[in-house]
């Protein structure tokens, strides 16, 4: 099976730096804490990718077109074909002043964004803090052991597998023709979050299920009674 653009993949996948073998990044939480890079904020197993959306380097997507449902893969990435070679431009130097006056406190090894750009503080050090916008992976080659789950063909479940991207997964999908409901019950919490990320799920959808032209969400608000007032009598003094 030779898998195109367009083409919804459950995957797993660990990657690591081929030069010292530590892991970067892996779909399996086993994994992930043998290697000590466990992070609790982080949903494990396997993960989706829509081929042709760049959401995966160019290496790993080359590799993913030829692989078959069930197929696990080694190979070794270059710079080029994984995050990139590094750019010495891309290091720069800013004054503490600036992120103090934000109330950030930066350390090596923060992530943040300056001008819109994701940086990484290398140093902190004499009123500067040297910065640098290569991504954090940038300049190695990377080894990559990747098993393809599964291709998922249907509508319903390719709008589910990217809710799930999004943290947004709703409690019911309904597909007719070319439109596509998602409801989410009283019991899916609605706060900010899940505001901004069903915007995304939504443009999501249009985007890269070309079979859906409409989308409508429904949601549910019930309303909740508040907790009974205490009988007890007041006591007498």
């Amino acid at each position: 099976m030779v898998f195109k653009d367009g083409d919804f993949l459950e995957i797993e996948y660990t990657a690591w730096n081929d030069s010292d073998n530590s892991v970067l990044a892996t779909t399996e939480e086993s994994v992930a804490k043998d290697s000590g890079v466990y992070n609790k904020d982080i949903k494990y197993g396997p993960t989706l990718v829509v081929l042709g959306s760049n959401a995966v380097v160019k290496g790993l997507e080359r590799e993913l077109t030829g692989m078959d449902v069930n197929q696990k893969k080694s190979f070794v990435l270059e710079p080029q074909e994984a995050f990139g070679e590094r750019i010495a431009d891309l290091v720069k130097v800013m004054p503490l002043s600036q992120f103090k006056s934000q109330n950030i406190n930066p350390y090596p090894g923060m992530r943040l964004n300056v001008d819109n750009i994701s940086v990484t503080v290398m140093s902190v050090g004499s009123g500067r803090v040297v910065v640098d916008a290569n991504h954090p992976d940038a300049g190695k080659k990377i080894k990559y052991e990747v098993k393809v789950i599964k291709r998922i063909d249907a509508e319903d479940e390719k709008a589910k597998a990217l809710a799930r991207t999004y943290d947004v997964e709703p409690t019911r999908v309904e597909v007719k023709q070319n439109e596509i409901e998602l409801f989410y019950s009283d019991e899916v919490k609605k706060n900010a979050d899940y505001f901004v990320n069903r915007a995304s799920l939504v443009a999501s959808i249009l985007t890269y299920i070309k079979n859906l032209q409409k989308v409508y969400i429904k949601e549910e608000y019930l309303r909740h009674e508040e907790a009974e007032h205490s009988t007890e009598e007041p006591k007498k003094e």
